[in-house]
């Protein structure tokens, strides 16, 4: 027989070259100043990609850690700051499909995009500035981009719904925090979470989470337009939670388009919550038997409450869906309201739609907020990536999977309420936008108020409201107000 040992040999070779190298942490380091009340912080920020590894076990032998992703995140650590006493909050946003782009440089980091506001929007090609507010004040500071947001990906011959559904996106996120924490030899600096939107929900299945698995407990819980209970944002059928719950938003955006005259706001308000937690449930849960005299009633009360005509309330049984309000209120002067921020408006060029073409809270924006984190990145962090940074993705917002809560509503209620019992130092802040149509506040209060915790710990969870949207950060009296509450709330809860 020919000799072909030769020929393995080469084949061998061959297929070692052909393999890709496993990845590596390709971390960058800069360093930087800001200017606070004319003192100067110097602080160093990381920027780049950190491998998750998983072991691999088969037949009972352990085959290594192998790489299953590589997760982008961003840090500030003060310098010269004593790491025990020095509190550190990680932040990311929600989607689920976000990166943390909008906490980063709309609310928290020391760099901010300029973008404008509703009526005073920045014209391209945009720019940033120092945030003397910024939370890298009174803490460090880690943005975190979940898997297949920003530059995090999966590794080579991973797969992508390991980490586009509840469970894989806590347990990912769990084990960067931990990683961090461990490296950076933080377990004993305060410790916050910083969600907006999905990523309230991801904090607090976080918060139940890292104290499950590793014994690390936090000080607080930073959620910025909430979301913990997906029942009370889901216009299903048979579900008539939300039909009530986005009332007093409705009125709220009503009233900033004029629809309430002269009258405040609070007023406004007060009357809409009142109308949405006792008659108007009751009016949907009557359905047949609702007699015509409490029907026109409650008719006549919802148009009054939210803008809409008399005969639209009616001709949708009582049950205003969220989009189809947004596309509908200002329908006659040729105009849809935005979903994230209910101030913002633009042309509608169909004037027949249900639900509406763009919603230009979101279009209006994103352009600025792109240009000046693709230039911050590269230019200022000295990250160099050619991937595209994945700003939102509607493709894993699609993909999501939320398997484990088959056949009920996502909800989280029970992890963080476990977790301010098993941690009554646990201290949470909420904040609202009244304008919010994506996250509605009287949808957050209703599940604050059926949180299973004591009475004794109630007093644990603090609240903040704001005129302003999703993003409430836009609207610039907000933005600084926002900044001083989260920076007392953090101080306030550290411990240090």
């Amino acid at each position: 027989m020919p000799d072909t040992t030769e020929e393995k040999k080469t084949d061998a070779a061959d297929s070692a070259e052909s393999k890709a190298p496993e990845p590596v942490d390709d971390l960058v380091t800069t360093h930087h100043t800001l200017t606070v009340k004319r003192r100067k912080l110097a602080y160093t920020a990381q920027a780049g990609r950190v491998v998750l590894r998983q072991e691999v076990v088969k037949d009972g032998k352990s085959e290594g850690h192998k790489p299953k992703a590589e997760v982008f995140l961003t840090s500030y650590t003060l310098d010269d700051a004593e790491p025990g006493s020095r509190p550190v909050t990680f932040a990311f946003n929600g989607g689920p499909g976000s990166s943390s782009i909008w906490l980063h440089m709309g609310l928290l980091g020391p760099r901010r995009v300029l973008s404008g506001d509703v009526d005073d929007l920045v014209a391209p090609p945009y720019g940033l500035e120092d945030n003397p507010e910024s939370l890298l004040v009174h803490s460090d500071l880690v943005f975190i981009d979940p898997v297949a947001t920003g530059y995090s990906r999966v590794a080579e011959g991973g797969e992508s719904q390991d980490y586009t559904g509840f469970k894989g996106d806590i347990e990912s996120v769990a084990e960067i925090i931990r990683l961090w924490v461990s490296r950076n030899e933080r377990w004993l600096s305060p410790k916050f979470l910083a969600g907006e939107s999905y990523g309230t929900l991801r904090a607090a299945a976080l918060a139940g989470h890292l104290q499950d698995r590793y014994g690390l407990y936090l000080n607080g819980l930073l959620l910025i337009s909430s979301v913990l209970d997906m029942g009370t944002l889901r216009f299903h059928e048979g579900n008539d939670l939300p039909y009530s719950l986005y009332v007093p938003t409705y009125a709220a955006i009503a009233h900033y388009h004029g629809f309430h005259g002269e009258r405040p706001l609070d007023d406004v308000l007060a009357d809409a919550e009142d109308f949405a937690a006792k008659e108007l449930p009751w009016a949907l849960a009557r359905g047949a038997r609702l007699s015509a005299q409490d029907r026109a009633e409650t008719v006549a009360t919802l148009a009054s409450l939210t803008g809409l005509s008399e005969s639209y309330v009616d001709r949708v049984n009582l049950r205003i869906e969220h989009v189809r309000f947004f596309t509908e209120l200002l329908r006659d002067r040729g105009l849809t309201v935005g979903r994230m921020d209910g101030r913002f408006t633009t042309w509608e060029v169909d004037g027949g739609r249900e639900h509406m073409s763009d919603d230009p809270s979101v279009s209006r924006i994103i352009g600025a907020y792109s240009a000046g984190f693709n230039h911050y990145i590269r230019s200022e962090l000295g990250y160099q990536n050619d991937l595209p940074y994945e700003i939102l993705s509607g493709d894993v917002f699609k993909a999501w999977s939320y398997k484990d809560f088959e056949g009920r509503f996502v909800s989280v209620v029970d992890s963080v309420s476990a977790a301010l019992r098993a941690n009554p130092h646990l201290r949470v802040h909420v904040a609202f936008g009244h304008y919010d149509g994506a996250t509605a506040y009287f949808a957050a209060e209703h599940v604050l108020a059926h949180l299973k915790i004591p009475d004794e710990l109630r007093e644990n969870v603090e609240t903040a409201y704001y005129p302003a949207g999703h993003m409430m950060y836009v609207h610039e009296p907000t933005r600084i107000q926002q900044s001083k509450d989260l920076g007392d709330f953090v101080k306030q809860s550290s411990n240090r």
